[in-house]
């Protein structure tokens, strides 16, 4: 777990400095600025996939479980899990379109 996140750092850092290398000669604080969102821009949707994600696998392997102890109630459990997943789902999608407006 470690050597994954010291890859996806490592990656997401030389991505984002081949961008700012890539530049042309623009004024300074125009150039700052536009790292300095890009890079705030990457953690937020990075925050919000990582809880998404996470949010997704507890609640998946709760109904799971639930279904396992009451095989019987599978089908409001498959139903409320959905509609669950769809409302987790849809946070990372806000922070995304948040993210596409304010860049």
């Amino acid at each position: 777990m470690k050597k994954l996140a010291v890859l996806v750092l490592t990656l997401s850092l030389v991505l984002v400095s081949a961008v700012a290398f890539a530049a042309e000669g623009a004024a300074p604080a125009a150039a700052a600025g536009g790292l300095t969102a890009g890079v705030a821009a990457l953690f937020a949707i990075a925050i919000a996939a990582f809880g998404g994600s996470l949010g997704m696998g507890l609640s998946i392997s709760k109904a799971v479980e639930g279904i396992a102890r009451n095989p019987e109630a599978s089908g409001k459990i498959m139903t409320t899990m959905i509609i669950g997943l769809a409302l987790i789902e849809s946070l990372a999608i806000y922070t995304l379109v948040i993210i596409f407006i304010k860049a």
